[in-house]
């Protein structure tokens, strides 16, 4: 095998590609920076325990081992951030009252988590902790939309859940795990044949909700729809309005609900989220509350957030235009290294031309050219 291959679902970024994903890094901090949210940067390789306590055990499968050759102990490549930005909140941190943080970095998984996706994702991402109320689920969606709004993304649908739905249907039900899974699989089928199979012999209230779970999904009338199906479900009322109060927040958009929706089952304590665009096979942007995610480091805050691969967001972005550039012949006199340097120090980009290749052509699109006129060196456009 060639030296130069790489592994499956690991690719090289290139100049452009790779300058259009930098710019939107640097577009989402600053986005989530006029939140209030504080930067942080996680190591990429921790104590396998650490990785995969609590919300983390979901990603064993999906996380890269490997034995650290000083202690001798099991470490993992990080599958997500989310598990580390708890650990500093509840360890590092330890502050009172709400704490806003956010990161951006690599992340790696044994195997692509959807079609044609890389196993290197740029995962952005930003956290609140310390309030229980909506209003942190709230500005958790306010500030995901404000990021795809900065980076070009038009025509979005929001679609909304909450996972204290089935797990109310659920409540009392004894069933072992293997039929756990295929309730959940026919769930997220929406294969009501296979679902009312599986469930025969659940109590009739949890076997007829189930079912209806599989036709709640569409408009806000989804939500009137499952107040009447799902009447004798304990807090169900209080579930609905929840949602509700959400949706009634959230402008210029689509809202729809998918009350069966089980993604981050485990991982979700409350309303989650997912955000679409045209232009994006699967959800740009997945998110909601997950007030569990601290309480194995020993500080059970609540926290909503969200998530988003960079990567994948700068595949249906715009491409951002190159930043006007000067051409400078290269040289080593005194007053030409001086206007050069200058120049950059205004913000410009000056591209030296090396001796003998005058006329190639790279990424920079020079639109001016710095030359000699009358003994001066000045910068003139390019005709």
């Amino acid at each position: 095998m060639s030296a130069w291959l790489l592994p499956d679902h690991i690719a090289d970024v290139l100049p452009s590609e790779a300058r259009n994903i930098e710019e939107l890094r640097r577009s989402l901090l600053d986005t989530a920076r006029s939140f209030g949210y504080e930067l942080v940067m996680p190591p990429l390789l921790e104590h396998l325990e650490s990785l995969l306590t609590g919300a983390g055990e979901a990603l064993d499968l999906q996380t890269f081992k490997l034995v650290d050759q000083i202690s001798g102990r099991m470490m993992g490549l990080r599958a997500d951030t989310t598990q580390q930005v708890a650990r500093i909140d509840a360890h590092l941190l330890n502050r009172r009252g709400v704490t806003r943080l956010c990161y951006c970095g690599p992340v790696l998984h044994t195997w692509p988590d959807r079609p044609h996706a890389t196993r290197e994702p740029l995962q952005f991402g930003a956290e609140i902790y310390g309030h229980t109320g909506p209003e942190a689920d709230l500005e958790a969606l306010d500030l995901s939309r404000a990021c795809l709004n900065v980076a070009g993304v038009r025509n979005i649908t929001v679609d909304l859940a909450d996972v204290r739905i089935l797990r109310a249907l659920l409540e009392g039900v004894t069933v072992d795990q293997d039929t756990l899974r295929s309730v959940f699989a026919a769930l997220a089928a929406k294969d009501s044949s296979e679902l009312a199979s599986v469930t025969r012999e659940f109590p009739a209230h949890a076997r007829e909700g189930l079912l209806a779970l599989v036709q709640l999904y569409g408009d806000i009338s989804v939500l009137d729809e499952a107040s009447s199906c799902l009447r004798y479900v304990p807090g169900i009322s209080a579930l609905l309005a929840g949602l509700r109060w959400l949706a009634d927040r959230i402008d210029g958009c689509d809202v729809r609900f998918d009350l069966s929706d089980l993604r981050g089952y485990a991982y979700y304590s409350g309303a989650r989220f997912g955000i679409y665009a045209d232009s994006a096979s699967d959800a740009l942007v997945r998110g909601g509350r997950y007030d569990q995610v601290g309480a194995v480091f020993g500080r059970d805050r609540p926290a909503a957030g969200f998530s988003l691969d960079v990567k994948q967001l700068a595949m249906v972005t715009p491409v951002r235009p190159l930043k006007p550039a000067i051409r400078a012949p290269w040289g080593d006199a005194a007053d030409l290294r001086r206007v050069i340097s200058d120049l950059r120090a205004q913000g410009e980009t000056v591209v030296c031309v090396m001796p003998g290749h005058e006329s190639e052509v790279q990424e920079f699109q020079c639109d001016r050219e710095l030359i000699m006129v009358q003994n001066q060196w000045s910068v003139r456009s390019i005709v």
